[in-house]
């Protein structure tokens, strides 16, 4: 896979355990976009930021997000002009359901308009911040491949997955 990546997290960062983390460690084409405040949100000044690591990596960049980083990718697509190889999105949560209690700021509603790029949804069907349902809708919505990986809850690090081989197979699944 000549690319690079660009780690998304979403409230609160991906601690060291978190997949995400550990794929970062794995391999150096990965790099975390760093938002300035991980605990207050702020729609369009995340957005910025990743306006402007995409600008930095190029037009191979693949974006992998989870959580909150799944709508600022949205957000981000509805009004960027710059091109990506593609993206994957995990674990979107429902901004109205429970995680609408967080201190995100400009985030609702999320952009339903086709991704202009090829991109996958991953959920799980016990994820706390959002119902399969939610993200199903959010994936037929943008035109993205889809895939349940059964009770993983929010597929992050309490949901023991280490340094989770599925989703790198799912990834490179998505850049075939």
């Amino acid at each position: 896979m000549d690319c690079t990546f660009l780690i998304i997290p979403g409230y609160g960062d991906s601690g060291p355990d978190h997949w995400q983390s550990l794929w970062q460690r794995q391999d150096p084409r990965f790099r975390r976009v760093e938002q300035r405040d991980w605990w207050n949100p702020v729609c369009e000044e995340w957005v910025d930021t990743l306006e402007q690591a995409v600008a930095a990596s190029g037009p191979h960049t693949v974006l992998v997000a989870h959580s909150l980083g799944c709508g600022l990718v949205a957000h981000w697509a509805a009004q960027t002009r710059q091109r990506i190889r593609a993206a994957m999105l995990v674990a979107p949560p429902d901004p109205e359901g429970p995680a609408a209690e967080l201190n995100i700021q400009g985030f609702v509603p999320v952009p339903d308009l086709p991704l202009a790029f090829p991109s996958l949804v991953v959920a799980s069907s016990d994820d706390p911040y959002g119902s399969l349902e939610h993200a199903h809708g959010a994936a037929t919505r943008w035109g993205s491949r889809w895939h349940n990986i059964g009770a993983r809850g929010h597929i992050n690090s309490e949901s023991g997955l280490g340094d989770w081989p599925e989703g790198w197979a799912l990834l490179q699944s998505l850049l075939e």
